[in-house]
């Protein structure tokens, strides 16, 4: 039990300074949250206050904070990019920032929390959105909002892959053409089965999205609220609608969830009321006025739009085929199995009879929004996740056989990116569909009723979709990437996998950088690579070349450098080419060797320098892939820049383009531009790369070595006037030493 913030003495005043707490926290890796938590603990030492760092990295929580620490705090600072339970720090001062403020500001920070708001606490789990009043500010924090959103749609999208794919499997391998019903499947046959249990996984996947976007603006109390909202908005029968709000209203009915929690844990209850509160009382009132808001308040005007929209679809029947078909392909890449699709697509089915030519053009702009996401995901990998990926190729198969739910997961993620894109391309197929005639004689879409003999027209029905899928597919990824420079991120260059602003894939570490072993010039000596039989030369400026296999050596250039040059020369001779240099075993566990040590990148741009440093990495032998460490790096570079702050970058990632642990380090004598928050160049680099099957403690154990010591600013300045590979390598040894 914590006791009541009283205002903190200053420092000076007890002579004791004052007993802080800090929490660390990086969603993405675990540099960050080391370098924060030594800057902050560096930066109350300097002031003469005492202060606990416990880190939450992925390794999971380390120096965890007790009672009895909290007990007798002073206050706490949270400097995290993701939510920290805050339930336990009720009654002390919390100040919460970005994870970068307690790497650029810590000195700031301990000034701010003396003065910061006491937490108050409120409803169960005491996450970030709990109606905590707790200091916020400066840091880059992704919105309440964002994550929200991000979080539902995580949780969806297992749903939307098991569904669509079972759905996809009973159809094609069960399901027979029929006017009336599509494709049918036979009733009580084993793919009926099949397909059931697949529109059990669709059916859920709204009331998930709604309920986990609540859940991480409530916390648990949210959950149920979520939930059945969510399935209120798809259930449409409720309201007097034909078709349910889908996944937009899932979206609106999540967020209601969550705010209407936040807002019933403010209202102070008796005491003997607050322990049902989170189980009883708060998900009871939360999911009554949800669910009746949405039904007499939200529900009604939907049913009333569409019931006229109907209508008004009816009347343009013997308008331009053209028109028609782009306002069908419109209404059904808009929300993919919502409402407005729906309309579209009843419109359709109902004339299937009379005007096949109709449902033609809804046939043609069905499949349209997965397929074009899922070809988004292979030209540009590297502007999505891992996950993203993974259900961009369900999402190909799902839009072969008609189903469009398949594009939701992109949409929910970034729909004002994502629907214009599926609304374009449906609006091309639509329209081409509608001028060449094409008819459709069953009430379903996607390429698999050309297949099953259903569709008039098959060669242009095929060119309808292919044109709506590319341009939904190149708008997709237009969108992407001049959002990514908006937000200060430079887009890849053509040689790198075309996903995203710098190629990375999703929780990935080091990745093959480019350039061959090579050193250039530090301090005006000649560089020279070790990895035998080849050794490589630059000059100052320039890009290192081959040379034939020969004795190393290294000449001075500048006289007032004669000293350098020769220790540097000595130094990586000391070894014959190919073998390990002295005592570089033990150089973080023997990852980094004098193989992957240059003391000179060529390199200018961040883009060129992970290159650089991949195929440096190479030099290893540890390397399978080079250009498949180099896009698991770019993707990792995607989730968050690796440019620490301090000219200090550690791109990494975590692939089975590498074979074992490998480490590399370079330096830029000019320095690399490298989006770090403190907005200094990146003169010291290193790469991590780490197979998937170990990544997990040893890959975050190195970066967490590495974080720690580099906040040594007298170890900073040690390995940039190093003035060998063995020097390197000596100073290197004092990691996690």
């Amino acid at each position: 039990m914590t006791s009541p913030a009283d205002p903190p003495n200053a420092a000076g005043t007890s002579g004791k300074g004052l007993k802080l707490l800090a929490v660390t926290a990086c969603p993405t890796g675990i540099a960050h949250t080391y370098m924060a938590a030594e800057k902050l603990a560096q930066a109350a030492e300097s002031l003469g206050h005492r202060m606990k760092v416990e880190t939450q990295g992925s390794i999971g929580a380390e120096n965890v904070l007790s009672d009895n620490d909290v007990s007798d705090a002073d206050g706490i600072i949270i400097a995290a990019d993701k939510d920290v339970d805050r339930s336990r720090f009720v009654g002390k001062r919390v100040l919460v920032v970005g994870v970068a403020e307690g790497i650029r500001h810590p000195e700031q920070l301990i000034e701010r929390v003396q003065s910061a708001p006491v937490h108050r606490g409120g409803g169960e789990g005491g996450g970030s959105g709990g109606g905590a009043a707790a200091a916020t500010g400066g840091g880059k924090e992704r919105s309440t909002t964002y994550k929200a959103l991000m979080n539902g749609v995580s949780y969806m999208i297992p749903f939307v892959v098991v569904g669509g794919l079972l759905i996809a499997v009973a159809l094609a391998l069960g399901g027979d053409p029929s006017a009336k019903d599509g494709l049918a499947i036979p009733e009580g046959s084993f793919w009926k089965h099949v397909f059931d249990i697949g529109v059990i996984g669709f059916t859920l996947m709204i009331p998930i999205l709604s309920g986990y976007i609540a859940y991480a603006i409530g916390d648990r109390p949210a959950l149920v609220p979520g939930m059945i909202g969510g399935w209120i908005a798809n259930t449409g029968e409720l309201y007097g609608s034909e078709a349910g709000a889908g996944f937009i209203g899932a979206i609106v009915t999540g967020f209601l969830a969550g705010y209407i929690v936040l807002w019933i844990k403010k209202v102070k209850v008796p005491k003997f009321v607050q322990p049902i509160m989170p189980i009883i009382v708060i998900p009871i009132v939360a999911t009554t006025s949800l669910g009746l808001f949405f039904i007499y308040v939200i529900g009604r005007p939907i049913a009333w739009i569409f019931e006229h929209l109907t209508s008004w679809l009816g009347g343009l029947t013997g308008s331009s085929a053209a028109l028609l078909g782009i306002i069908l392909g419109l209404m059904i890449a808009f929300d993919m199995g919502g409402p407005v699709n729906k309309t579209a697509f009843l419109f359709g089915a109902g004339l299937v009879s009379k005007n096949p030519e109709i449902m033609g053009m809804c046939a043609a702009a069905i499949p349209v929004p997965p397929l074009g996401q899922g070809i988004a995901t292979l030209i540009r990998r590297k502007f999505f996740t891992e996950q993203e990926r993974e259900t961009g190729l369900a999402a190909l198969f799902m839009g072969f056989f008609g189903i469009t739910e398949g594009a939701i997961p992109f949409a929910a993620a970034r729909p004002a990116r994502v629907i214009p894109a599926n609304m374009l391309g449906g609006a091309v197929a639509g329209a081409v569909a509608g001028l060449a005639a094409v008819q459709d004689n069953v009430p379903h879409g996607g390429p698999i009723v050309a297949v099953l003999g259903a569709v008039g027209g098959v060669p242009m029905f095929f060119v309808a979709i292919a044109i709506g899928t590319a341009a939904t597919a190149l708008t997709t990824v237009t969108l992407m990437a001049l959002g990514k420079s908006s937000d200060g991120t430079k887009k890849a260059p053509a040689a790198a996998s075309p996903l995203m602003p710098e190629p990375v894939p999703a929780g990935v570490g080091a990745g093959p950088g480019g350039g061959a072993s090579e050193l250039g010039t530090m301090g005006g000596a000649v560089a020279t690579a070790v990895a035998a039989p080849v050794r490589t030369v630059a000059e100052p400026g320039t890009r290192a070349e081959p040379v034939a296999d020969e004795p190393i050596a290294a000449e001075p250039i500048a006289a007032e450098d004669d000293g350098v040059a020769a220790t540097a020369a000595a130094d990586d001779a000391a070894a014959a080419p190919g073998e390990p240099l002295a005592g570089e075993h033990d150089v973080l566990s023997g990852h980094i060797t004098a193989g992957t040590v240059a003391e000179q990148l060529a390199a200018d741009t961040k883009d060129t320098a992970i290159r650089e440093l991949a195929e440096l990495l190479a030099e290893s032998g540890k390397v399978a892939d080079a250009e498949e460490l180099v896009r698991a790096v770019f993707l990792r570079e995607d989730q968050g820049t690796t440019g620490l702050g301090e000219e200090i970058a550690i791109p990494h990632a975590k692939t089975d383009a590498v074979t074992a642990p490998v480490v590399g380090f370079a330096r830029s004598a000019e320095g690399i531009e490298w989006g770090s928050p403190d907005g200094t160049k990146a003169r010291l680099l290193f790469m991590i790369a780490v197979p998937e099957a170990t990544a997990g403690d040893e890959h975050l154990r190195i970066l967490a070595l590495l974080s720690r010591k580099l906040m040594d600013t007298g170890f900073r300045e040690r390995l940039v006037d190093a003035g060998g590979k063995q020097e390197i390598l000596r100073i290197l040894g004092e990691v996690g030493a």
